[in-house]
């Protein structure tokens, strides 16, 4: 269990509301944004509420102290013996899928009564197998992202309400150019600490999470194709014109193997793969999607933080956000003009554009010229870093400074 652990109450009160419900609650996200840590919060969290210890089973399977429960039967076996007569066992496993057919132990725990089953794992791989087929509508996927802009500042014991405005930027700019992953919180005053632990995160996705995982032997192609994802992040891109990028530096390689690496990066949460939406035929379309990285720390150490990228970095801490706020997000396309997103809850949609700054006239009119012309009458709005009191309004399109976007209440 860690030190300096920060309660991120968003996802204990998700937990609380499935607690003891008859299905399985499946923590997914990138190695390091939390999915442990959350484990030990909501431990914490059922015994104040007078859940005993014997009732409670955890277990991280990459730990070696487990080896002997990477067999099934083992596993089985195992929390099978420590099940509470008459009261609910809480089941928590990180790293479930180091278990060997994991799914038939997890299947028949789940029979149980009285049992209440959490799991962890880094790759979305094992959701795609016999876990689907075994507990097909008996599972729930919780995803943990890296750290709000609202709870880093919470994990650096700062205020939002009685920062100043230049404090507030600097906090940023530090969350945006070292990352969100929350022990970069606790180190990021050493930018040689925040390279070497973001370089060892990728380098274990890289090797465990894809190469492992899918029978990789190429690993410098998988790195080729990791930057040219991280220098296309928030442009529109497909794996042909990857391919095509490699093959004109002079790497042999086809459309295919770029899609298998490509669909492994995503299954390893390193990469959301965003769909571009037709806003007037109401449709997803299949070509031309974006892809944006679950921590711009590691688009940078990938990238060598290039400074004339800053527009992207921001747009991909919105796009984050935005994952966090609703239930779907995509990029939108009006006609033969962009949208940077499209979020949508329920039947529901907003629509959102992304600029630094809009200070030049010129460029005010080019990022509102795509709202303008949505005819729908749901919300619309446009975010920069621009300093403005009180918030501006263009025809209804609601302009606001991102920062203070990012610090917003939200509704649970």
């Amino acid at each position: 269990m860690e030190e300096n652990v920060i309660t991120r109450e968003t996802y204990i009160n998700h937990l609380e509301k499935w607690r003891e419900k008859k299905v399985i609650k499946v923590i997914t996200g990138i190695r390091r944004a939390g999915k442990s840590s959350l484990f030990t919060m909501f431990i914490a969290h059922l015994k104040n509420t007078g859940v005993q210890e014997n009732q409670i089973v955890y277990l991280n399977l990459e730990d070696m102290a487990h080896s002997a429960l990477l067999d099934s039967s083992e596993l089985y076996n195992y929390i099978s013996a420590r099940l509470v007569q008459n009261k609910y066992t809480y089941i928590f496993i990180d790293e479930v899928q180091n278990c060997a057919g994991f799914e038939k132990a997890i299947n028949s725990l789940s029979l149980k009564p009285s049992v209440d089953i959490y799991l962890t794992g880094s790759n979305a791989y094992f959701l795609s197998g016999e876990l689907a087929t075994l507990l097909s509508g008996r599972y729930i996927t919780i995803e943990v992202l890296p750290l709000s802009f609202k709870e880093y500042l919470k994990f650096k014991n700062a205020d939002s309400s009685s920062l100043s405005p230049d404090s507030k930027k600097s906090f940023f700019s530090t969350y945006m150019n070292c990352g969100q992953l929350p022990y970069l919180a606790f180190i990021n005053d050493d930018m040689q600490l925040v390279r070497d632990y973001l370089e060892g995160i990728l380098n274990t996705i890289i090797i465990k999470d894809v190469a492992v995982r899918e029978k990789i032997n190429e690993i410098l192609l998988l790195q080729k194709i990791i930057k040219c994802i991280c220098d296309s992040v928030g442009s529109q891109v497909s794996v042909k014109k990857i391919s095509d990028t490699l093959i004109s530096s002079g790497r042999k390689v086809s459309v295919n193997t770029v899609e298998q690496y490509v669909r492994a990066l995503c299954d390893s949460f390193i990469f959301y793969q965003v769909a571009r939406f037709d806003i007037r035929g109401r449709q997803v379309l299949k070509t031309l999607e974006k892809y944006y990285i679950a921590d711009t720390g590691l688009r940078n150490i990938m990238t060598n933080a290039q400074s004339n990228d800053f527009g992207h970095l921001v747009e991909n801490i919105v796009y984050l956000e935005l994952r966090r706020r609703y239930s779907t997000v995509m990029i939108g396309k009006s006609d033969r003009e962009e949208i940077d997103f499209v979020v949508k809850n329920g039947q529901d949609f907003m629509y959102i554009q992304v600029s630094v700054t809009v200070l030049d006239s010129a460029v005010l009119e080019r990022e509102l010229k795509p709202l303008r012309h949505i005819k729908d009458n749901y919300p619309k709005l446009l975010l920069t870093l621009d300093d403005f009191i009180p918030e501006a309004s263009y025809d209804g399109i609601i302009h606001k400074n991102i920062i203070n976007w990012l610090l917003e209440p939200q509704a649970e």
